[in-house]
């Protein structure tokens, strides 16, 4: 079933006065026919508080009101769509729409997350002066390392424990603090399709499922730019569609989420184009 989360709650602005446009992705891709091409159904829209761009350091989270109150809307909304038999996946937004989807999980039992993403997303104030745009720090966040107004909702930190994280095509310069953490990881350098199944078959042994979770900036930006942070060294189209289907075939796969497409950066749809047929063939 497919729900659009259209947050951008959990970035930064592109420039002073504008917004992310990451929130455009849900319906770009409902315009290339995602729902047809899906076979799908229609969870509908969970619709993202108001977005403010003013933050200094020594705020907090940028915008945690609204994200916190979003996080329990996402979560309410996936957890309709398991408790109905439906496996949901959903199209954001930016990173922090992770956050619902793990707490839903996080309600349920033991679940453990893929996280497929060129950058950590772990920074938080144990490593660093000052947090700020969630998206850089839902990781961190859902294994409990944050203000309790995210990181502990309803009393339920972490979300996810460490030990139940995979993340998967990290760049080699962001893996550092994961391997301090003691998270399982696996760089974009590195990867092979057949060993990254086989670490997540291990991580998630025994846990009552998993979450897959897709930053798009996981593949080379010469596939696609039009991200928050686009870094060279990611991996190529075929070999996510790869690495999807082969974790979205496993045991106990929980959902999906697509994160951090950017609209306004794809004048001509091209990039697009080519994110929707990738969400075509992985699922």
């Amino acid at each position: 079933m497919l729900i659009d989360a259209p947050s951008n709650l959990g970035l930064r602005p592109p420039a002073e006065g504008a917004v992310p446009g990451c929130y455009k992705t849900p319906g770009v891709l409902r315009d290339l026919g995602i729902l047809r091409r899906l076979n799908a159904s229609d969870g509908g829209v969970v619709t993202p508080g108001r977005y403010v761009g003013t933050w200094r350091p020594g705020d907090g989270v940028r915008n945690s009101a609204a994200l916190a109150s979003y996080t329990r809307a996402l979560a309410t909304r996936v957890a309709a769509v398991r408790s109905s038999g439906g496996f949901p996946v959903v199209l954001g937004g930016d990173c922090s729409i992770s956050l619902g989807a793990m707490l839903a999980l996080r309600r349920e039992g033991r679940f453990g997350i893929a996280y497929l993403d060129g950058h950590d997303d772990f920074r938080h104030l144990g490593i660093t002066d000052h947090v700020g745009a969630a998206a850089g720090e839902d990781l961190a966040i859902m294994t409990g390392r944050g203000a309790g107004d995210l990181a502990d909702i309803d009393g339920l930190r972490p979300y996810v424990r460490d030990s139940d994280v995979v993340v998967l095509g990290v760049r080699e310069a962001e893996s550092a603090e994961l391997r301090s953490a003691g998270i399982s990881y696996v760089t974009s350098e590195s990867l092979l399709v057949p060993d990254a199944l086989a670490l997540a078959v291990s991580t998630f042994a025994g846990l009552d499922g998993f979450w897959v979770h897709v930053d798009i900036d996981v593949l080379d930006p010469a596939h696609v730019s039009a991200v928050d942070s686009p870094d060279p060294g990611g991996l190529d189209p075929s070999t996510l569609v790869s690495l999807l289907r082969g974790l979205l075939s496993l045991p106990g796969a929980a959902g999906f989420e697509l994160t951090v497409f950017d609209p306004d950066l794809d004048p001509d749809g091209r990039q697009a184009a080519l994110v929707a047929d990738i969400l075509e063939r992985a699922l």
